[in-house]
């Protein structure tokens, strides 16, 4: 499906990991140009993404953007000059009920705090930090099921994925399409304004709001059908594609 008679893109939202980053975690050149060209034109570029700032920074200050950067799955946002514009954070109970889980199921996990991105090795005291997401990676299915059914039953988390894989809990209502929101609410534009770009569930609020929603040739199957349009994939210079075929 295509949305026809769109309204004039002003904002493109760019999810990183499996959208403009090939699986070399690198941004090709071809993305590279059609994000400078599409600046040029006066159009925002704000990446998206899952990452926290200390683990985003050197690739999203490497394409010297001069716009808002939305991290942490919306759990935050900082304007174009670096300064934290929002912060939402995630009940220190519900990262031990999280904890306890991970240790019950024996999975891999990490979360984001303020000050650092933990693995499996998490502080002792875990109210002494403050805490923006939590994550699970649980290859069987039957167990990640498990998990997502205990997790479901709290209605104060949001939760996505990065890949199929994995599980995404943030603060609930914390999602990109609500950051990109305030974002296009600050420049005085709206959602149907954004080209979103991404593949996986963190990012389909944003896929599913924006004016064009476009999801990335490797993305999940529910994302590609709840997409406006499908690009190639994120070693195929997708993210260039779709800013040409709807911007330039």
């Amino acid at each position: 499906m295509e949305k026809q008679d769109h309204k004039p893109i002003k904002l493109i939202a760019i999810d990183m990991d499996g959208t403009l980053l090939n699986e070399r975690k690198e941004i090709s050149l071809e993305n590279r140009k059609a994000i400078k060209e599409a600046e040029e034109k006066g159009v925002h570029v704000v990446i998206s993404t899952g990452r926290t700032r200390m683990t985003c920074d050197d690739l999203v200050n490497s394409l010297s953007l001069n716009s808002y950067l939305i991290t942490v799955n919306g759990s935050e946002i900082w304007d174009e000059h670096g300064e934290l514009v929002e912060r939402k954070l995630l009940n220190t109970s519900y990262i031990e009920q999280m904890w306890k889980l991970k240790q019950t199921h024996e999975t891999f996990c990490w979360a984001a705090s303020v000050d650092n991105v933990w693995r499996d090795s998490f502080p002792e005291d875990l109210s002494k930090h403050q805490w923006m997401k939590f994550g699970f990676d649980i290859k069987d299915d039957q167990v990640r099921n498990i998990v997502l059914e205990e997790l479901s039953k709290n209605p104060d988390l949001e939760i996505t994925n990065s890949s199929p894989t994995n599980l995404e809990i943030n603060a609930a209502g914390v999602n990109k399409a609500k950051a990109i929101e305030k974002v296009c609410n600050r420049l005085g534009i709206t959602m149907d304004n954004v080209l979103a770009l991404g593949d996986s569930l963190n990012d389909l609020a944003m896929i599913k709001e924006a004016g064009i929603g476009v999801a990335m040739g490797n993305a999940q199957p529910y994302v590609k059908e709840s997409a406006n349009w499908v690009t190639s994939t994120n070693e195929e210079d997708g993210v260039a594609k779709a800013i040409r075929r709807w911007v330039l």
